[in-house]
């Protein structure tokens, strides 16, 4: 068994601090991203119209598509500028929290296997 790195799209929306969970994958390549931003357009349907701006850092998986898809629903994406994830603390406090609840209730076992009820116990 193997630890693998997975990747989790989400979006925040910063006045209620509601966050949708776009998305979890191993390898969150452009064509993923920009499919992922076309589910949550469809989902949120009329309510499009209230968002105005989607706050996003400058990973390589947010193609010029992606940029294209969020301005024809009339959301403006903001790159955050290099190195500053201050400008985007509310996903940044959402990554802690979520790193943190996740690896304190990881259990990892190991190739030896113990039969419950058998510790301690002498032949």
């Amino acid at each position: 068994m193997t630890l693998r790195r997975l990747y989790c799209f989400f979006v925040i929306e910063a006045g209620s601090r509601y966050v949708h969970i776009l998305g979890v994958t191993t390898n969150p390549d452009g064509p993923w991203t920009v499919q992922q931003i076309r589910n949550l357009l469809m989902d949120l349907g009329d309510r499009r119209a209230d968002f105005r701006f989607l706050i996003r850092d400058r990973a390589g998986q947010f193609s010029a598509s992606f940029d294209a898809i969020l301005a024809s629903a009339g959301i403006e994406p903001i790159k955050i500028p290099p190195r500053s994830p201050q400008a985007n603390s509310y996903a940044e406090r959402f990554v802690l929290t979520a790193w943190t609840e996740v690896t304190d209730r990881m259990l990892i076992f190991g190739t030896h296997r113990v039969k419950l009820g058998q510790e301690g116990q002498d032949s």
